[in-house]
């Protein structure tokens, strides 16, 4: 038996070769003996030929798992594998499954290859999920995680979740394991802005530690992205903001939950969460100087006194 699994939607893909392969050892190989993975890449060709041809160990089927043959460049290899499947020269004995996730090869025996694959009686495309189909799924996924989802919060995180399958998912487990109650739009918005920031966060980490170099690269892929640098600055500021309010907290030792903190501050729980490592990191005088200097580019910036991009980065150099 050949199966193909191949499309855009490489996690849907890989969830649905990860459940065939449960399935299989549940029914046939509970001891994993006769299942096999093999990187078709990397994968010497006597080692994959080998492997489809070798008898199941004691036990009336064998499963091997090929990823991304087609990506690979060994003209015999592909050509021996054609005439093998359109010969029908692979034991009955073996499930052969050709996982295909990443960017084809451009030789012609890969073409050829994936055509006869397609023709596969269990060959099983995945194309990328939109519209309907998408929030249809995303709706199944809550469900199964027992979490509820208002309509207008799960239209938000399909449309914003960039085409990504694998990050929506994990937003889906983020938002289930969040929040018990009915999950709005308010919550959606927290999570996608929280992701948004995370190399901002991290451009903060590396500027406090004087990682100049990360601090650049990371203000740099922001640029290179379109942020520019009044929103560049905003973010920045904002953050050493919390963390200094907050550092301040910790240091009178009132032993604040994060929930008090945030409610004192007047913003989400969540970032206060998100916000302790760098809290626990600094101490208040350090943050207070880089807040200091911040405050010193907006007056600045404001009142024609420099140019934000060049303050801004002449900040990452000193502080870095």
């Amino acid at each position: 038996m050949i199966i193909y699994i191949y499309g855009e939607d490489d996690f849907s893909s890989r969830r649905y070769l990860r459940r065939a392969v449960e399935q299989f050892k549940k029914q046939r190989d509970p001891q994993g003996y006769n299942t096999i993975f093999l990187d078709g890449k990397k994968e010497g060709a006597g080692k994959i030929l080998s492997e489809i041809s070798a008898a199941p160990f004691l036990s009336e089927k064998r499963m091997t798992v090929i990823e991304n043959i087609l990506s690979g460049n060994d003209k015999d290899l592909l050509a021996e594998l054609i005439e093998r499947i359109k010969n029908k020269k692979i034991p009955e004995s073996n499930v052969v499954i050709f996982w295909q996730g990443e960017a084809q090869g451009k030789v012609k025996e890969i073409k050829e290859l994936d055509i006869l694959l397609r023709k596969e009686k269990y060959a099983q495309e995945f194309k990328k999920m939109q519209g309907g189909d998408l929030t249809a799924w995303a709706k199944k996924e809550f469900d199964e995680r027992g979490a509820k989802i208002g309509g207008q919060a799960l239209n938000y995180l399909c449309q914003n979740a960039a085409g990504d399958m694998w990050f929506l998912n994990s937003l889906i487990n983020q938002l289930s394991a969040y929040k018990k109650e009915e999950i709005q739009l308010a919550d959606i918005k927290l999570f996608l802005e929280e992701k948004a920031e995370d190399n901002i966060f991290n451009m903060v980490d590396a500027v406090v530690s004087g990682n100049k170099k990360s601090a650049f690269k990371l203000l740099d892929d922001q640029r290179k992205n379109g942020e520019d640098d009044h929103y560049l600055f905003t973010m920045i500021a904002r953050q050493f903001k919390i963390l200094l309010q907050i550092r301040d907290m910790f240091d009178r030792g009132d032993n604040m939950t994060s929930d008090t903190m945030a409610k004192q501050l007047g913003i989400h729980p969540f970032v206060v969460r998100k916000s302790m490592p760098f809290v626990k990191k600094y101490n208040l005088e350090k943050l207070r100087g880089i807040y200091g200097q911040l405050l010193q580019i907006d007056i600045k910036t404001k009142t024609g006194q420099g140019d934000q991009s060049l303050l801004l980065d002449l900040f990452v150099g000193e502080n870095g």
